[in-house]
């Protein structure tokens, strides 16, 4: 056993490694410019936090939106929120200073709980088709199938898939030995980057990392296509072409939801990376991390009769308290 010196640090088994802090160069060194990134994404937080606040509000305030599908969209929303405020505060504080570091153990945390929160979602919107499907496949058996019991242990099933899989993802990462060279060319801890930094062999880390993303991540791709393919079969059986329609209308926000998430996230893990490649890298995991969760509760509701009846309600209900 080598003798610690004061310079390391403990990785998360307490073994010693060199490294204490990473330093992400973030998205620009240009300073005017950064600034101008600082207003732009903080407008962007404070639009995610008040947009995914408010529709989880809405939907817990009015008893029209007590159904199944909105009560697995307030989770999603809470996932969105929490997610985004992994790396955003941080990234707002980091365009304010000169030097941008992260003590390895804020690293780690930072990667856990984004991990946890990224394949959460992942598994709830897999959860979200399934809902779909039964919402038109069996629309007489519906409710005595969603019942309020079922409908938490779906989302209890999402959240710890996230939790155990953002877990067996960060721990092999971080326990790795880190001797040397601590830049991460990101501005957050991004595991790629972070395991290729490592001292040791990173072998096991990184078939971790893919097993995980092709488990979980494309399991639940498989699952969600799956779920279309039988709401597609379930539609293309329906006599009236209004029903139709309907059926359609019901499952469009989530479609668009879906692309887009996965669009993305497989834009930015699945590409060979290259040099060449980081700053595109960069700009899709911006899309991913930040635009996203603003995004999802927009999708979700300009195009949505109940949540806008819901909000005019609410909205005459507070008028006539006052």
């Amino acid at each position: 056993m080598k003798q610690l010196t004061p310079s390391r640090s403990m990785n998360i088994s307490g073994n010693p490694t060199s490294v204490t802090m990473f330093v992400l160069l973030g998205l620009s060194d240009d300073k005017e410019l950064q600034l101008i990134l600082f207003l732009v994404f903080l407008a962007i937080y404070l639009v995610t936090l008040i947009w995914n606040l408010g529709l989880i509000i809405l939907i817990r305030m009015d008893s029209h939106l007590h159904t199944p599908m909105y009560f697995f969209l307030s989770f999603l929303s809470f996932i969105d929120i929490c997610y985004s405020s992994t790396i955003s505060p941080r990234m707002l504080s980091d365009f304010l200073k000169d030097e941008k570091t992260i003590s390895f153990f804020a690293c780690a945390t930072q990667y856990f709980v984004g991990s946890w929160m990224g394949l959460a979602e992942c598994c709830l919107l897999a959860v979200m088709a399934c809902d779909r499907y039964v919402a038109i496949g069996s629309p007489l058996q519906y409710s005595a199938i969603m019942v309020p019991a079922i409908c938490w242990k779906m989302v209890a099933g999402a959240y710890g898939s996230g939790f155990v899989s953002g877990l067996v993802q960060t721990v092999p990462c971080f326990n790795l030995y880190y001797c040397g060279p601590n830049i991460i060319q990101h501005f957050f801890c991004n595991i790629p980057q972070i395991i290729s930094l490592s001292c040791s062999n990173p072998f096991i880390s990184q078939m971790t990392v893919f097993l995980v993303a092709i488990l979980v991540g494309l399991g639940s791709l498989l699952v969600i296509l799956v779920s279309y393919g039988f709401i597609v079969a379930s539609i293309l059986k329906m006599s009236s072409t209004k029903g139709s329609a309907k059926a359609f209308n019901t499952c469009a926000s989530h479609l668009v939801a879906v692309t887009l998430f996965y669009g993305t996230a497989l834009s930015v893990y699945m590409h060979p990376s290259s040099s060449h490649s980081m700053k595109q890298d960069k700009v899709l995991s911006v899309f991913y991390v930040t635009l996203i969760p603003m995004l999802n509760p927009l999708i979700y509701s300009l195009r949505n009769k109940a949540i806008k009846e819901a909000l005019k309600r609410v909205i005459n209900g507070a008028t006539h308290l006052h």
